[in-house]
């Protein structure tokens, strides 16, 4: 659900009582519409993420580590700039609208206390982050709106911050039983329930709709006049009323086949068997669990679509290059028959002569003894024509030795390829899709940089680290730069090296500390390195292990490309729940 008024409500709640009191210790900017305050409280830290971003804009305590661009944008410089060092006073939020207000203290160039605000607009499409100085003007926002953007509001630097307009509709927590009564005796009977709250209220989201319309009649596109239980109908809606009001909220997470499909700040029944209902801790957790995927998987997909464009055109010209060679490939292996014809015209000589279009002759290679007509080119002699047939024939000898080596070649190129999608899936920011980049530049399908740009910086990013429930180390190469490095250069022999089999994924390592391994870690591996795969939505998916010694890297190999010997094979399922659980922050 996108986060409506009564979620910002419960969420504000939360920062209420974890910021006032707090002075903020760092800001970043890990993305053009996402800043992240550290705010050291009187109770512990904690970071704020303030996300204007339009598909999922929302404010909330987080946990979830982001990547920082090496060079913070020049909005962060600002807020930086006023509000480091800061001290929050309050968090507030008008009634049932989706805005968050922090009102902070900040110290000034001259060293004065001055009062500053951050505003939060999460807004869909308008989303905006605002910052204003002590007389309520703009100093400036994430995103300016001018005249002709918007006629009605304008957000710009020097302006006085106006609240956005209010939607012509009621305040669900302000709205009596009578008035209640009253409004639904006016309202259309043919009209669809749940839409009709949506239209009538302002603040509350279609699955909050739905679900006070469901616990009412037990479906959720009923229309008004098949709800024989007004009464109930109205205690439905009094009952959110009411939640809101005593601010008596409970984080919820809806799954669907064990991934993240909603969420929501009261019990949601609507989906029955096909949904989970999860309680969290806070609400803090939910939208790092519901967001943390999903907003990675989009951000790989906006920085690094120039990558999958052109891994995806590398790939797919290499499949159509080795289905032409092993189309040429056949050719040059059905030529016994040319020889065969050289043959035949070499021993009937005797029998042609110069302008011969065909020739028809026993066939002497035919165990029944049948006849074979063999086309000639009439401007040849016969012993040219033969001479022909087995020139043809030696050269589709030679085609079927190079055309072998290289579709061998085509192969491994195709399965180099696939594998960087594949990591591609796996980049968790800017700095792995860099280190992807470099890798394609070695390989000869990125261009290098010119000499003029100077000297480009090589960016190494580190692998996931896990810990087994044992204590044991895990490491998951995230490309195959870092599956080399693991392989071959930090792992020591006596390590243990996992892979899913024959499927392309990621280079698991397993630190023995020079120990025999227990079984569960080893187990705990194995679903790593099913989970870090092409695997991931299988089921008793293969995965082979072995100790590192066994692992060799052929000379000339593609980067993560390595051969292997006397290994062992676990049966797994791939379980993201229990890669979060090892996971090493």
């Amino acid at each position: 659900m996108p986060m409506d008024a009564v979620c910002m409500t419960a969420v504000t709640e939360e920062l209420r009582r974890a910021l006032p009191g707090g002075r903020i210790d760092k800001i970043h900017q890990p993305a053009r519409d996402e800043v992240v305050l550290a705010v050291r409280g009187t109770e512990g830290n904690v970071r704020v993420l303030l996300s204007a971003n339009p598909a999922h804009p929302r404010a909330q305590l987080t946990a979830s580590g982001r990547e920082n661009p090496d060079k913070p944008p020049m909005f962060c410089m600002l807020l930086r700039k006023h509000l480091t060092g800061g001290r929050i006073l309050s968090v507030d939020q008008p009634p049932m609208e989706r805005v968050v207000d922090i009102k902070i203290e900040a110290t000034d160039e001259l060293g004065d206390r001055v009062p500053r605000q951050l505003v939060l607009e999460a807004m869909g499409r308008r989303a905006n982050l605002i910052l204003l100085d002590g007389e309520g003007r703009i100093v400036d926002c994430l995103r300016r709106v001018d005249a002709e953007m918007s006629p009605q509001r304008q957000v710009l630097p020097g302006m006085f911050y106006r609240l956005p307009p209010a939607m012509d509709k009621r305040s669900l927590p302000g709205t009596s039983e009578e008035e209640l009564t009253a409004l639904l005796e006016a309202a259309p009977p043919e009209r669809e329930a749940a839409r009709w709250l949506l239209d009538t209220f302002g603040g509350i989201s279609p699955l909050l709709c739905r679900e006070i319309v469901f616990q009412t009649c037990g479906q959720v596109d009923a229309r008004l006049d098949q709800i024989g239980d007004r009464a109930r109908f109205i205690d439905r809606i009094l009952w959110v009323a009411d939640i809101v009001k005593g601010k008596k909220f409970t984080p919820y997470l809806l799954l669907r086949e064990g991934r993240p499909m909603d969420f929501s700040c009261l019990p949601v029944l609507q989906y029955g068997f096909s949904a989970e209902l999860r309680e969290l801790e806070s609400f803090g957790k939910l939208l790092d669990e519901f967001y943390e995927t999903r907003e990675t998987q989009e951000r790989v997909r906006q920085k690094g679509q120039d990558l999958i464009r052109l891994v995806t055109n590398a790939r797919d010209r290499a499949a159509r290059k080795i289905a032409a060679q092993e189309k040429e490939l056949a050719g040059a292996r059905d030529r016994e028959h040319l020889r065969r014809w050289g043959d035949l015209i070499t021993a009937n000589l005797w029998r042609m002569e110069r302008g011969m279009a065909r020739f028809t002759t026993e066939d002497f290679y035919d165990p029944d003894g049948g006849e074979v007509d063999i086309k000639l080119d009439p401007l040849l002699t016969p012993q040219q024509n033969a001479a022909r047939y087995y020139k043809e024939y030696n050269k589709a000898k030679t085609a079927e030795q190079m055309l072998t080596g290289q579709l061998e070649k085509g192969r491994r190129d195709l399965d180099y390829l696939n594998s960087v999608l594949e990591n591609i899936a796996l980049a968790e920011g800017e700095r792995d899709l860099q280190e992807i980049r470099q890798e394609l530049t070695d390989t000869g399908y990125l261009r290098r940089p010119s000499k003029a740009r100077g000297r480009e910086k090589r960016v190494a990013s580190r692998p996931l680290e896990f810990r087994s429930t044992a204590g044991l180390r895990i490491s998951v190469g995230k490309n195959n730069t870092q599956n080399d490095q693991l392989t071959c250069k930090q792992a020591f022999k006596s390590d243990i090296w996992l892979h899913t089999q024959k499927i392309h994924g990621a280079h698991v390592i397993l630190w023995t500390e020079g120990r025999e391994p227990d079984l569960q870690s080893l187990r705990e591996a194995a679903v790593l390195a099913a989970w870090y795969s092409q695997a991931r939505d299988g089921d008793r998916v293969p995965v082979d292990y072995t100790p590192v010694k066994f692992v060799k890297k052929p000379a000339g190999a593609r980067p993560g490309m390595v051969v292997y010997t006397t290994y062992q094979t676990a049966v797994v399922t791939p379980d993201g729940e229990l890669a979060k659980r090892l996971r090493v922050k």
